[in-house]
């Protein structure tokens, strides 16, 4: 983020969401502000295609959102009969068969997958209200930093529904079990110093610092070597599926490679 992300020549600018691209670094913006950043089928479409763009030279994702909020969930008009233009409603979509359902969801969540990829660090930078697909999202990153201001909510629950995005399994691990019930069924608020607390984020600043602090943790990841930190990455990515001996297996062929590839030895 050298660069201010105005500044660049976008790579991707459709459908509330912006990819630029600085060196190693590629942000991306969601950029519908005035519906305080709602999310729709075309913008998690964008979002799955900006994905699939980022050159290789990008190590590090920084994910953030114009305005006071970071998106306020999933926009309401999906629940209208009309829904979006050129779209199926979801009325429509759940009277058809349990098949098209299921690959209609999973379609969706794509755009949710991507974020924790070995070869990249994604970050939210959270500000305002993360709502349901709003929290789904940020969830779908490596790691957030949040405004002081931050309001994260699971609403899905309350309105009939189960968050859907990707987002439970992120957030049972990072807070575990009986607090993420918690959260879910009661669709409460969760604001910055629990949020710090509980692990659902890295670090809390001044709303007015947030850019500047994302900007600091992407430069110290980048400070690492890049192959060192897929590495990491994947091998922490793992641990929670492995035994404690399977760990140490992992750990142990982590760093032979990694010995090997320093001293120029091949496989």
């Amino acid at each position: 983020m050298a660069s201010s992300d105005q500044d660049l020549v976008p790579v991707l600018d459709k459908d509330g969401v912006r990819l630029t691209v600085d060196d190693a670094i590629a942000t991306v913006t969601l950029t519908n502000p005035t519906k305080r950043n709602a999310q729709s089928p075309a913008l998690w479409r964008a979002l799955t295609e900006a994905g699939r763009q980022l050159p290789g030279t990008v190590r590090v994702v920084v994910l953030r959102a114009e305005g006071k909020s970071f998106s306020a969930g999933l926009d309401r008009q999906a629940f209208t009969p009309e829904g979006f233009d050129g779209e199926p409603s979801f009325v429509d979509l759940a009277r058809g068969a349990d098949a098209e359902l299921d690959a209609t969801i999973a379609e969706y969540q794509e755009a949710f997958t991507w974020w924790r990829r070995s070869d990249i660090v994604s970050v939210a930078a959270v500000q305002g209200h993360a709502i349901g697909a709003g929290f789904q999202l940020a969830l779908a990153c490596d790691l957030r930093v949040v405004a002081d201001d931050v309001q994260f909510a699971m609403r899905e629950t309350s309105l009939g529904l189960v968050p859907d995005l990707t987002g439970t399994h992120p957030l049972v691990g990072l807070v575990g079990y009986a607090r993420a019930l918690e959260i879910c069924v009661t669709g409460r608020f969760v604001a910055a110093e629990e949020a710090v607390t509980t692990g659902l984020a890295n670090l809390a600043v001044p709303a007015g610092q947030l850019d500047d602090a994302v900007r600091d943790l992407a430069s110290a990841v980048l400070a690492a070597p890049r192959d060192a930190v897929i590495e990491t990455k994947a091998l922490l990515r793992g641990a929670q599926d492995r035994t404690y001996e399977e760990q140490r297996t992992a750990e142990r062929q982590s760093q032979a490679r990694r010995l090997r590839d320093l001293a120029g030895v091949g496989d």
